[in-house]
C-alpha cells in the first residue's frame, strides 16, 4: 500500500513529520481534517444516506463530489472523481449529514453541477497518481528557469498535476497583472500537458507551503483555517500592542489572522475603559497616561517630572473627568479619604528591585562558582609541582 501522497507518506504509509502514522499535527494526514460529530448518529443506509460527499485533494484543497452508485465510502478512502477533462484522485475527507450542513456553509447549490465519483481508486490508480506526482518538482524548476527566462514578474509557488497526467495546474502570486500567454505556449510544449495558471494571494501561498509561526506551532492556515478575513492594524491597537510591523507580521508577509482571534473580547473590555483626549487636570499638575490593563481595569498615570507611575481604577478616572469637565480638580488622583498603600502601585514601581535582585544573586552565584573552580584549579598545580 503506498502512502495518500497529500501529506509525503512513504511506500510504508508511514506519515513523514511526527511518525504518529494517521494522526500527525506535523505534514501530516490531517490538513485541514473535518471531525464528524454527526458519525454516531447517522444510522441510515447507503440508499437513504445523503449521496454527496466531500473530496480532498492535495495541500487540503477539498470539493464536493456525488456519489451516484452507492459505493461505500469511509473517511480517508482513495476515489477517483470527474474533474474537467480528465479525471482526478482524492481521498474522502467527509461525508453523511455534514456535508449537506458544509454546502450550505460554503453556499455550494445541490444542483447538476456537482461532477460524480467514478469508483473507488486502485492499486494500479495509486501507483500511476504517484508516479505522475514525481513530475511536479522538476517541472516547478524549470518552470521557474522559464519564467525568468521571459523576465516575468511573478512567483510560482507549486504544480499540482491531475491523476491522469493530462493537466498541470501552475499556481503563482504576483503583485501586478501578468501577461502569461507565451508563457503557457511555452510550458504546452514543453512538458506535453495542458496547462492551467491560478493565481493565488500570498496568504494561500502561505498555507500551500506550510511552517511554523512565531507561537511555535504551525501555521493556522496550513492545518485548520480555511477563510481569511482582513486584518487591521486597529486591531494592534485595541489589544494595546507595539505597531512593530516584523512582530505583527506573519510568514505571508501579511498581518497575522491571530490578531483578530480575541479581537471580540478586547473590544467588551474596552467598553468599561474612559476613553481620555487630554490629560486629567489635579492640584499637582497634568497626570498624562502612561499604560492601560484593560481586564483589570486599572489605568497608571504619571507625572510630567516624576517617574512613578499611579494606578486607579477605571471608575476613578471617569469621575475625575467628570470634575474636570466641572472646572474642579481634585487634590489627588487617588479616592478622597482614602489612605491605602496601593499594591498594584507598588508592585509596579518594584519590578526593577526584584530583578535587580535576581540578577545580583545569579551573578553572586556565578562568582562563587568560578572561584571554587579557581581554588581547584591552583590546588592541583601546586600538588603537581611538588611532585
Amino acid at each position: 500500500m503506498s502512502g495518500c501522497g497529500s501529506c509525503n507518506s512513504t511506500n510504508k504509509s508511514s506519515v513523514n513529520g511526527c511518525k504518529n502514522n494517521g494522526a500527525c499535527g506535523t505534514n501530516g494526514c490531517d490538513k485541514l481534517n473535518t471531525f464528524d460529530w454527526l458519525v454516531d448518529m447517522d444510522d441510515l443506509s447507503l440508499d437513504e444516506r445523503f449521496d454527496i460527499i466531500e473530496v480532498r485533494f492535495k495541500n487540503g484543497k477539498k470539493d464536493f463530489f456525488r456519489n451516484f452508485n452507492k459505493y461505500p465510502l469511509n473517511n480517508g478512502d482513495p476515489v477517483i472523481v470527474d474533474v474537467p477533462n480528465g479525471h482526478h484522485l482524492g481521498h474522502v475527507a467527509l461525508q453523511g449529514e455534514l456535508v449537506r450542513l458544509q454546502m450550505m456553509k460554503k453556499k455550494v447549490e445541490n444542483d447538476d453541477q456537482i461532477r460524480s465519483v467514478y469508483r473507488l481508486a486502485t492499486e494500479k490508480d495509486l501507483q500511476k497518481f504517484e508516479e505522475v506526482s514525481k513530475k511536479a518538482h522538476p517541472t516547478l524548476h524549470r518552470t521557474r528557469e522559464i519564467i525568468s527566462e521571459q523576465k516575468l514578474s511573478m512567483k510560482l509557488t507549486d504544480v499540482e498535476y491531475q491523476a491522469d497526467g493530462t493537466k498541470a495546474t501552475f499556481y503563482y502570486s504576483a503583485e501586478d497583472r501578468v501577461d502569461f500567454r507565451q508563457l503557457i505556449k511555452s510550458l504546452a510544449s514543453e512538458f506535453k500537458i495542458r496547462v492551467e495558471m491560478r493565481q493565488i494571494s500570498l496568504r494561500q501561498e502561505a498555507s500551500r507551503l506550510g511552517g511554523i509561526g512565531s507561537c511555535g506551532r504551525e501555521l493556522c492556515c496550513s492545518t485548520w483555517l480555511t477563510e481569511f478575513k482582513s486584518v487591521t492594524t486597529t486591531s494592534a491597537r485595541y489589544q494595546n500592542l507595539s505597531l512593530n510591523p516584523s512582530k505583527l507580521s506573519g510568514q505571508c508577509g501579511r498581518l497575522k489572522c491571530c490578531l483578530n482571534y480575541e479581537l471580540d473580547t478586547y473590544m467588551d473590555a474596552l467598553k468599561d475603559i474612559p476613553e481620555l483626549k487630554k490629560p486629567l487636570l489635579t492640584s499637582k499638575g497634568e497626570a498624562k497616561l502612561q499604560k492601560t490593563d484593560i481586564f483589570k481595569k486599572i489605568m497608571w498615570f504619571g507625572y510630567e517630572n516624576e517617574n512613578t507611575w499611579i494606578s486607579i481604577s477605571a471608575d476613578r478616572v471617569k469621575e475625575v473627568i467628570h470634575l474636570n469637565e466641572e472646572g474642579e480638580r481634585p487634590a489627588t488622583l487617588k479616592e478622597d479619604n482614602i489612605d491605602l498603600k496601593d499594591e498594584t502601585s507598588e508592585a509596579l514601581n518594584s519590578d526593577l528591585e526584584r530583578l535587580d535582585k535576581k540578577f545580583q544573586k545569579r551573578s553572586n552565584n556565578k562568582k562563587r562558582r568560578n572561584n571554587r573552580k579557581n581554588r581547584n584549579r591552583n590546588r592541583n598545580r601546586n600538588k603537581k609541582t611538588n611532585q
